[in-house]
């Protein structure tokens, strides 16, 4: 049981398909004109959402992907948790959920089993209901969840309605996708590596309750296309975003693996991917590399009214992991992003 994560090329998020590759065939597919859909394909958003009537709209969602740790049951439980952020993500809560699984033939199935305990675990936790699945048989275990929540059509929280002067806050350090990849070569610490899975497991539930008391325009998770990658999906052509990289927090012993160039392929496709979209003002290239860094259950990032972030952000200090305010939104710049580093901090 100790291997399960040793017959899988990639874990996590970290092998989720590049931004670069799925823009360039997305566009293809045909569009779905529905007024009752208020956020398809169109926005990259975290979730679809459709609105049933005029109090309440469905939050559907899935994810799901190969493990990242060696321990079935926490495999179950991180990939339960990353898949049920999406609703969170929307500011939505979580109705019930189905299992999504891939096992191969000739593993002990009691592997499996573990990793459905994991799983069902944290759709209790998140108040739901998990009523079934699907399964097949594949050379490489994967899990995941469909999920489905509810929303009201005018509190949802869509990933670019992002006014300028607001603050962002981050509800999760990074650093996961770094940790993972040296866990796998012998490199982490056990301390670090620790700090990875807590993270992982945490639901984003707590942090999106206690936002959803003040005005949030603007919300997504951060997973495998990094902060960078998400906070580019918040941008419109009416403002760019203001990134002060001394305030985003991480898990420390990430930068170190970082500058010793432990890295990650997922987080160089981010980096490709954004080269023309982010520009970097005395930024570190290991710090950049944790900001590109591929997170598998990664946290909130908020786009929040400046009235309300310092109110918010004593609010989610009471929870166990960091929150930051990690930049604002801005009068459109040459760029989309702009990554602030030491020296021009003011």
């Amino acid at each position: 049981m100790n291997e399960l994560n040793k017959y899988c090329s990639c874990g996590g998020c970290t092998g989720k398909i590049g931004a670069d590759t799925l823009s360039s065939i997305l566009h293809k597919i045909p569009k779905t004109v529905n007024p009752n859909l208020l956020i398809g394909m169109e926005s990259s958003d975290d979730a679809a959402v459709y609105k049933l009537n005029e109090d309440t709209a469905l939050v559907q969602t899935l994810d799901f992907f190969s493990p990242i740790v060696a321990d079935p049951y926490t495999f179950g439980k991180i990939a339960a948790t990353n898949a049920l952020s999406d609703v969170y993500a929307m500011g939505g809560e979580v109705l019930m959920a189905l299992n999504i699984v891939c096992f191969p033939e000739k593993m002990d199935i009691n592997i499996l089993g573990e990793i459905l305990r994991g799983g069902a675990e944290k759709v209790a936790e998140a108040g739901g209901v998990l009523c079934g699945g699907h399964s097949l048989i594949d050379p490489e275990p994967k899990y995941g969840l469909s999920v489905t929540g509810v929303v009201h059509p005018e509190k949802l929280w869509a990933n670019n309605n992002c006014k300028i002067g607001d603050k962002l806050i981050l509800t999760k350090p990074l650093g996961i996708g770094i940790i993972t990849a040296a866990e796998k070569v012998g490199e982490a610490s056990a301390e670090a590596f620790e700090k990875a899975i807590d993270q992982m497991q945490t639901l984003n539930k707590y942090a999106a309750q206690i936002a959803k008391k003040y005005r949030v325009h603007a919300a997504t998770d951060i997973t495998g296309f990094g902060f960078l990658g998400r906070l580019y999906e918040m941008c419109k052509k009416g403002y760019s975003i203001s990134v002060d990289a001394q305030n985003v927090p991480y898990i420390p012993e990430a930068l170190a693996y970082a500058k010793n160039f432990v890295i990650t392929a997922a987080g160089q496709k981010n980096r490709n991917f954004l080269s023309e979209r982010v520009a970097f003002l005395n930024v570190e290239f290991a710090l950049q590399e944790i900001l590109f860094d591929p997170q598998t259950s990664g946290g909130l990032l908020l786009s929040v009214n400046p009235e309300d972030c310092d109110a918010l952000l004593k609010e989610l200090s009471q929870l166990s992991l960091q929150s930051a305010v990690v930049g604002e939104v801005v009068e459109r710049l040459e760029t989309d992003i702009l990554v602030r580093g030491e020296l021009n901090a003011n």
